[in-house]
């Protein structure tokens, strides 16, 4: 990230890419590019956007899991509540999901992502809803009063044989305190060595 403008980010590009070359690296021109930090850009799953803060004229840089990720745990959430699963219980099925939910919403915990883990989870809940109700309706179909008296507990919260649908929600978000100069890194100048006189 550079303080400037795009020709100034452009230039260190150059200095990283002559930097990378002994090493036998090289940037990949397909996922290399220079953006401003208002437009965002997704690295290792997360978007990282400048933003302004609702309700106020301050700007902020958010760090909030990507549209591809969202969309990645998604499709997982549907592999495992697909019809061919039906053989296996419920109870096991829950313990399933709350695990791979908890793993995901673990990696994102650090950033905006209570919006995204209540999106994740609402998704999750209306695949196992129509799971639970194909497995277990027999002849006749299960309405959602008999589904929620069998398998939930307090509201409308999955629970059977003791296991309870915790979902990515279980996770306290959590921000990154602002440290600004005191994070070391190898340009931070040493204190000056106390001489003895």
């Amino acid at each position: 990230m550079v303080s400037g403008d795009r020709h100034h980010a452009q230039a260190l590009r150059e200095e990283v890419a002559a930097v990378l070359a002994p090493l036998g690296l090289r940037l990949a021109p397909e996922k290399t590019r220079t953006v401003h930090i208002d437009e965002g850009f997704d690295f290792l799953g997360h978007t990282i956007r400048r933003l302004r803060k609702r309700g106020t004229s301050k700007h902020y840089v958010y760090t909030k899991p990507s549209k591809k990720a969202i969309q990645a745990i998604k499709d997982k959430v549907k592999a495992k509540t697909y019809r061919a699963t039906r053989q296996q219980d419920l109870d096991k099925l829950i313990i399933s999901l709350n695990r791979t939910l908890t793993g995901w919403a673990n990696y994102f915990r650090y950033g905006v992502s209570k919006a995204a883990f209540g999106a994740v989870d609402s998704h999750a809940w209306a695949r196992l809803m129509r799971w639970t109700r194909a497995k277990y309706a027999g002849k006749h179909r299960l309405g959602m009063t008999q589904l929620r008296r069998r398998f939930c507990d307090s509201g409308w919260r999955f629970a059977y044989n003791g296991a309870v649908f915790t979902g990515a929600s279980s996770v306290t978000v959590t921000r990154y305190r602002y440290r600004g100069n005191t994070i070391p890194t190898p340009w931070t100048p040493r204190p000056a060595a106390a001489t003895g006189g």
